[in-house]
């Protein structure tokens, strides 16, 4: 789970994680968030989501986060936009277009100004347990006093399956959020037909919450 394990999945194209159209749980629960166009949003781990730009079409500023210089110069190709590039030292890279900027580089490193609201959908879940607390600590650095965050998880019996994905359960988001507001939004629970089923899982539910940071 380095660097160099995402560097290969973008490398040979083993990124069955990407949604090749906007998440519908984005879309669905993101007036949760009681978001304005002045709100800067950060997207932790983005890929090459078209989530970027869905979300650039409702706010001013959208910030993304990849490691993977691919996966960076791919969102850019594949909407036709021309981002403007800009080193900053460190092995890290400033991408930006209109309302788009994606910082190029470790997660851990990387320095955002706080923002009002996240989006994840893929960066928790792609942290084994260990890094898991590390991975939070540095979000919530990341967000203003009141903000809100977004999160997608997943609930399946982890010694079922090899992540990434991992399952994050409820326990465990509290007490990684602790002193936070914590509110369940949703949970759907997948049927037989689904890949993951068919692959031997007993269960597999994606869930919603919203996080609310204290002000």
């Amino acid at each position: 789970m380095d660097a160099e394990f995402w560097h290969s999945r973008w490398a040979e194209n083993r990124i069955g994680f990407h949604l090749d159209d906007t998440n519908p749980v984005l879309e669905k629960y993101w007036p949760e968030v009681k978001p304005t166009r002045e709100d800067t949003v950060l997207v932790p781990m983005c890929g090459k989501s078209v989530d970027l730009s869905w979300l650039a079409a409702k706010h001013n500023k959208v910030v993304g986060i990849e490691l993977s210089e691919i996966a960076v110069r791919a969102f850019f190709a594949e909407h036709l936009y021309t981002p403007l590039v800009i080193p900053v030292g460190n092995g890290q890279s400033i991408y930006e277009f209109d309302e788009i900027t994606i910082h190029c580089g470790d997660y851990f490193t990387a320095n955002i100004d706080p923002v009002d609201i996240v989006y994840d959908r893929a960066a928790l879940i792609a942290m084994p347990q260990s890094m898991r607390q590390s991975y939070t600590q540095k979000l919530l650095s990341m967000v203003k006093p009141g903000g809100r965050i977004l999160l997608v998880t997943l609930d399946y019996p982890q010694h079922e399956m090899d992540g990434p994905p991992f399952s994050v359960v409820k326990d465990e988001i509290e007490a990684l959020f602790d002193g936070c507001d914590i509110r369940h939004l949703a949970r759907d629970d997948a049927d037989e037909s689904h890949p993951r089923r068919k692959r031997g899982l007993t269960r597999f539910a994606e869930e919603a919450w919203l996080i609310t940071v204290a002000a």
